[in-house]
């Protein structure tokens, strides 16, 4: 018993250590189970603060957008974080502008065009879409933003509106790992179903040719 305790106090004190914080699930399983807290930090480590692809100003941009399509705002770290790496607060409310104007697909392609096609084309649909997402971009390079729109689709299930980007950032020079770097950050707002859809609809979308495989294929 005691030996557990002092296990558990020091996972604990080593993920503060690291963090600067320490999170009411960190207490939880901390106590209940310290070795999948510790487990777990180490996944959080790999995740989101280990260098892989994307830069730190680029990926704390993406979990903005990311976070605000998913309305997750315990994820403010990912703003101050962004803010430590001198992203202005200019290019933040950019990204979560891009989170807003995904949202105009649902309404615009998903609802507009399939309600009332007759009066509202697929192509217009999607060109009225395309200009308010260029507007809501603001100073964020289309690489970024392409990705961003990705991100923030999956993170909507908003499938669709995915393929629609998918080709426009391969093509604005987005790699196929910084892509998947950026869906893989569903795993903690969104979770491990939002992820498989999302990966899914991608593999869909590189069977049609519309874009390269997630899988490298």
């Amino acid at each position: 018993m005691a030996d557990g305790k002092v296990s558990s106090g020091k996972v604990l004190a080593q993920v503060e250590g690291k963090r600067g914080y320490r999170l009411s699930y960190h207490r939880m399983l901390a106590a209940a189970d310290p070795d999948l807290l510790a487990a777990y930090d180490s996944f959080y480590e790999r995740l989101t603060l280990r260098p892989r692809v994307l830069g730190t100003r680029d990926r704390e941009l993406v979990w903005t957008a990311l976070l605000a399509s998913a309305r997750e705002a315990h994820g403010t770290i990912h703003l101050k974080r962004a803010e430590a790496a001198s992203v202005s607060r200019e290019l933040i409310a950019d990204a979560i502008a891009i989170a807003a104007a995904v949202e105009a697909w649902p309404a615009l392609v998903g609802f507009g065009h399939g309600a009332w096609s007759e009066w509202l084309g697929r192509s217009d649909a999607c060109l009225r879409y395309e200009r308010m997402f260029i507007a809501g971009c603001g100073a964020i390079e289309p690489r970024m933003a392409e990705t961003m729109a990705i991100v923030s689709h999956a993170a909507r299930r908003s499938l669709d509106g995915m393929k629609f980007h998918l080709p426009r950032a391969f093509k604005a020079g987005a790699s196929r790992d910084a892509i998947a770097e950026g869906l893989s950050y569903l795993l903690m707002p969104c979770g491990a179903p939002a992820l498989i859809d999302a990966v899914e609809a991608w593999a869909k979308s590189a069977s049609e040719g519309c874009c390269p495989s997630p899988y490298g294929e």
